[in-house]
């Protein structure tokens, strides 16, 4: 590993979260394409890194770091952007809604978009599920909304813009055969923020590397990546 980082990817996965932080923050790092399609997750060089197999990891020079929501906070720290400080005021106020959108908001995308991993073949439980996980997410929205929406609306965007920013991206493409069921301008608070976020050069560079489109977010299309596939 010749940069401080490695982030073991697949085209806009959770791991394009950590892709926008880490080029937010302006770090050196590679990436190491994982083949889904081939089952490169399951692998057991890969499972060394993540026993659960799940994408994303950031291997750093003080060892190999899995789950989202983790890798963000560890990178906030360490460089100092992107959060508040441990000791700093709001601290409490940020991990509120960070714990949020990663347990409450990512998991009812994840059960509404893999409803048969938790239902089994059932096409009627499969339809209940994804129908009462997709008005979760929809209760999430209008949560943020409302309640945390100073933290949507900053300038300089924090771990939590980029973090809700793909949620709201993956819930305008999927499942597929459902994308009318959604609209973001919903929200408009956080509507905006898709907006703003579309005009960072983070954003930008993501983008393209990725084949998100020059609106990854407020006008969603699947992904056309240089390499690898989504799925």
């Amino acid at each position: 590993m010749t940069a401080p980082y490695r982030l073991h990817y697949a085209p806009d996965n959770a791991s394009v979260i950590v892709r926008l932080t880490l080029e937010e923050l302006g770090v050196p790092y590679e990436t190491a394409l994982l083949e889904r399609s081939k089952q490169a997750h399951a692998a057991p060089a890969y499972l060394a890194l993540n026993p659960g197999g799940l994408i994303p990891t950031l291997e750093t020079p003080e060892g190999a770091i899995f789950e989202t929501g983790a890798i963000l906070l560890w990178l906030s720290d360490r460089h100092g952007r992107l959060a508040p400080a441990p000791d700093a005021p709001a601290r409490g106020d940020f991990l509120k809604w960070l714990f949020y959108l990663a347990n409450t908001a990512h998991t009812a995308l994840r059960m509404s978009f893999y409803a048969e991993k938790y239902v089994g073949h059932d096409r009627d439980a499969q339809h209940l599920l994804r129908s009462t996980m997709q008005a979760r997410f929809g209760d999430c929205l209008d949560i943020l909304e409302t309640r945390a929406a100073p933290w949507f609306s900053a300038q300089t965007p924090s771990v939590l813009d980029y973090y809700l920013a793909c949620l709201m991206r993956w819930r305008a493409l999927y499942p597929e055969g459902l994308r009318g069921s959604y609209d973001a301008s919903a929200w408009p608070r956080l509507h905006a923020l898709l907006t703003h976020l579309e005009s960072r050069p983070a954003t930008r560079r993501v983008a393209a590397a990725e084949g998100l489109g020059a609106r990854p977010f407020t006008a969603p299309d699947y992904c056309n990546p240089p390499e690898g596939s989504a799925t």
